[in-house]
């Protein structure tokens, strides 16, 4: 029987092909021996899973500190939100006692008393961002008015004549509306 060659593969080539499948086969059974057993795969996903669940569990315990720290500053947020304010009315409170303190009193120094102590009272609302609402001559906002009764005027129909009570607003919010009287429109005859 004749041998055929294959005439793109020369004997050197063949030689060489045949060194490589060894090398690759020696290399396999190289692997085969420095690969992990079942055992020792399980036991270092044990350990990453442990790491894991450590850290899992350390960042809940931060997660409810967290939550819990902002409840007690919401807490104390609300608790001592007129802190600032009350302790500009004290001023106003101790002038107001050292008024009734005095026995013996002349009406100009009564009165000179009440307006140190109304400018006490200003001071506060200002420091604390409580504005007057006095509309007296503008028109009527049912947001910010409270209309006690409609009078005729010489004044534009809807413009408020008289202000019976200012209304207060603290930071742009109504606190009190104005209660007011508004000029009504005027009759047809």
């Amino acid at each position: 029987m004749q041998e055929t060659q294959n005439p793109l593969l020369s004997e050197s080539d063949v030689k060489v092909g045949a060194g490589e499948t060894a090398e690759c086969a020696a290399s396999e059974a190289a692997d085969i021996d420095s690969m992990p057993s079942p055992e020792e795969l399980l036991k270092a996903a044990e350990l990453r899973a442990a790491e894991h669940h450590d850290a899992w569990l350390r960042a809940k315990a931060d997660t409810e500190n967290l939550r819990r720290r902002a409840q007690e500053d919401v807490s104390k947020a609300h608790k001592f939100a007129a802190e600032k304010f009350a302790g500009e009315l004290l001023a106003v409170k101790d002038s107001l006692e050292a008024a009734l303190a005095v026995e013996t009193q002349t009406v100009e120094a009564i009165k000179a008393g009440v307006e140190l102590t109304l400018k006490q009272l200003v001071a506060a609302f200002e420091k604390s961002s409580v504005t007057e609402l006095n509309p007296l001559g503008e028109k009527y906002d049912p947001r910010f008015h409270q209309a006690i009764a409609l009078v005729e005027a010489g004044q534009e129909p809807n413009t408020v004549v008289s202000v019976l009570q200012k209304g207060y607003a603290l930071h742009e919010r109504l606190l009190r509306p104005a209660m007011v009287t508004v000029a009504k429109p005027k009759s047809a005859a």
